[in-house]
Protein backbone atom coordinates (compact mmCIF):
# COMPACT_ATOMS: atom_id res chain seq x y z
CA UNK A 1 0.00 0.00 0.00
CA UNK A 2 1.55 3.14 -0.93
CA UNK A 3 -0.85 6.17 -0.43
CA UNK A 4 -0.76 9.65 0.67
CA UNK A 5 -2.15 8.09 4.47
CA UNK A 6 0.17 5.35 4.35
CA UNK A 7 2.69 6.73 7.53
CA UNK A 8 5.69 5.27 5.14
CA UNK A 9 4.77 7.35 2.15
CA UNK A 10 3.44 10.30 4.28
CA UNK A 11 7.54 10.60 5.75
CA UNK A 12 8.87 10.19 2.66
CA UNK A 13 6.53 12.80 0.77
CA UNK A 14 7.60 15.28 3.51
CA UNK A 15 11.35 14.82 3.90
CA UNK A 16 11.39 15.21 -0.45
CA UNK A 17 9.52 18.09 0.14
CA UNK A 18 12.12 19.15 2.54
CA UNK A 19 14.73 18.28 0.00
CA UNK A 20 12.73 19.85 -2.56
CA UNK A 21 12.01 23.04 -0.33
CA UNK A 22 7.96 22.63 -1.70
CA UNK A 23 6.37 24.84 1.58
CA UNK A 24 3.03 23.73 0.80
CA UNK A 25 3.85 19.94 1.14
CA UNK A 26 5.82 20.52 4.22
CA UNK A 27 3.01 22.39 5.87
CA UNK A 28 0.48 19.51 4.92
CA UNK A 29 2.22 16.83 5.88
CA UNK A 30 2.01 18.05 9.65
CA UNK A 31 -1.01 17.92 12.02
CA UNK A 32 -2.16 20.76 13.45
CA UNK A 33 -1.15 19.59 17.04
CA UNK A 34 2.18 17.85 16.18
CA UNK A 35 5.00 18.15 18.09
CA UNK A 36 8.92 17.84 17.27
CA UNK A 37 11.73 17.08 20.27
CA UNK A 38 15.24 17.75 19.25
CA UNK A 39 17.04 16.55 22.34
CA UNK A 40 20.03 18.18 23.42
CA UNK A 41 21.35 21.20 24.53
CA UNK A 42 21.32 23.41 22.18
CA UNK A 43 19.31 26.57 21.46
CA UNK A 44 17.01 24.51 19.23
CA UNK A 45 16.97 21.17 21.74
CA UNK A 46 13.09 21.25 23.28
CA UNK A 47 9.59 19.83 22.66
CA UNK A 48 8.56 22.11 19.35
CA UNK A 49 4.67 22.43 19.92
CA UNK A 50 2.43 22.89 16.70
CA UNK A 51 2.61 22.77 13.23
CA UNK A 52 3.22 26.45 13.12
CA UNK A 53 5.84 26.96 15.67
CA UNK A 54 7.99 23.29 14.05
CA UNK A 55 7.49 25.26 10.93
CA UNK A 56 8.09 28.75 11.05
CA UNK A 57 10.51 28.42 14.21
CA UNK A 58 12.14 25.11 14.08
CA UNK A 59 13.02 24.26 10.53
CA UNK A 60 12.40 28.15 9.29
CA UNK A 61 14.90 28.88 11.70
CA UNK A 62 17.98 26.73 11.11
CA UNK A 63 17.44 28.15 7.36
CA UNK A 64 19.43 31.28 8.19
CA UNK A 65 22.10 28.74 9.50
CA UNK A 66 22.97 27.89 5.85
CA UNK A 67 24.37 29.58 2.87
CA UNK A 68 21.06 29.64 0.70
CA UNK A 69 21.02 26.91 -2.38
CA UNK A 70 23.82 24.48 -0.43
CA UNK A 71 21.49 22.70 1.09
CA UNK A 72 21.61 18.99 0.61
CA UNK A 73 18.76 16.24 1.92
CA UNK A 74 18.78 12.82 1.18
CA UNK A 75 16.86 9.69 2.43
CA UNK A 76 18.61 6.93 3.50
CA UNK A 77 15.65 5.04 4.32
CA UNK A 78 12.93 3.96 6.12
CA UNK A 79 11.48 1.09 8.38
CA UNK A 80 7.59 1.44 9.25
CA UNK A 81 5.67 -0.50 11.70
CA UNK A 82 1.88 0.26 12.21
CA UNK A 83 1.61 4.37 12.44
CA UNK A 84 5.38 4.30 13.25
CA UNK A 85 8.41 5.32 10.78
CA UNK A 86 12.09 5.22 11.47
CA UNK A 87 13.59 7.21 8.49
CA UNK A 88 17.22 7.93 8.43
CA UNK A 89 18.79 11.00 6.34
CA UNK A 90 21.91 13.12 5.25
CA UNK A 91 21.60 16.49 5.58
CA UNK A 92 24.80 18.54 3.92
CA UNK A 93 25.48 22.61 3.49
CA UNK A 94 27.80 25.13 3.65
CA UNK A 95 27.10 27.48 7.35
CA UNK A 96 26.45 30.59 7.29
CA UNK A 97 30.11 30.85 9.28
CA UNK A 98 31.73 28.97 6.65
CA UNK A 99 31.91 25.60 7.92
CA UNK A 100 31.00 22.36 6.31
CA UNK A 101 28.09 20.81 7.87
CA UNK A 102 27.57 17.39 7.13
CA UNK A 103 25.37 15.41 9.24
CA UNK A 104 23.40 11.86 9.71
CA UNK A 105 20.02 11.96 11.36
CA UNK A 106 16.83 9.56 12.69
CA UNK A 107 13.50 10.30 12.85
CA UNK A 108 11.21 8.33 14.31
CA UNK A 109 8.11 9.39 13.24
CA UNK A 110 4.48 8.97 14.44
CA UNK A 111 1.90 9.41 11.45
CA UNK A 112 -2.04 9.51 11.78
CA UNK A 113 -4.85 10.12 9.19
CA UNK A 114 -2.38 11.19 6.49
CA UNK A 115 -0.40 13.65 8.67
CA UNK A 116 2.58 13.86 11.08
CA UNK A 117 1.17 13.53 14.98
CA UNK A 118 5.27 13.42 16.10
CA UNK A 119 9.07 13.31 15.98
CA UNK A 120 12.08 12.69 17.71
CA UNK A 121 15.12 13.49 15.76
CA UNK A 122 18.41 12.48 16.25
CA UNK A 123 21.83 13.83 15.16
CA UNK A 124 25.63 14.49 15.85
CA UNK A 125 24.46 17.20 18.05
CA UNK A 126 28.21 18.12 18.84
CA UNK A 127 28.75 18.74 15.32
CA UNK A 128 25.56 20.68 14.65
CA UNK A 129 26.79 22.72 17.80
CA UNK A 130 30.00 23.03 16.67
CA UNK A 131 29.17 23.98 13.30
CA UNK A 132 26.21 25.60 13.20
CA UNK A 133 25.89 26.96 17.25
CA UNK A 134 29.88 27.94 17.66
CA UNK A 135 29.09 30.61 19.51
CA UNK A 136 26.80 28.69 22.10
CA UNK A 137 28.24 28.12 25.36
CA UNK A 138 28.31 24.29 24.98
CA UNK A 139 30.14 24.38 22.14
CA UNK A 140 33.64 25.62 23.83
CA UNK A 141 36.31 22.67 25.47
CA UNK A 142 36.20 22.75 28.85
CA UNK A 143 38.71 25.54 30.34
CA UNK A 144 38.63 27.47 26.87
CA UNK A 145 37.99 30.82 26.58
Amino acid sequence: MSTLSDPRSVVIRYVEAVRDGDADVIHDSFAEDATWHYPGSLPVSKVWQGRDAIINEFLGGMGPAFVPGTLEIALVGTVAEGDRVVAEWTSKATTAHGDRYDNRCLGIFTVRDGRITSVIEYADTHHVARTLFPDHADTRPAGGA
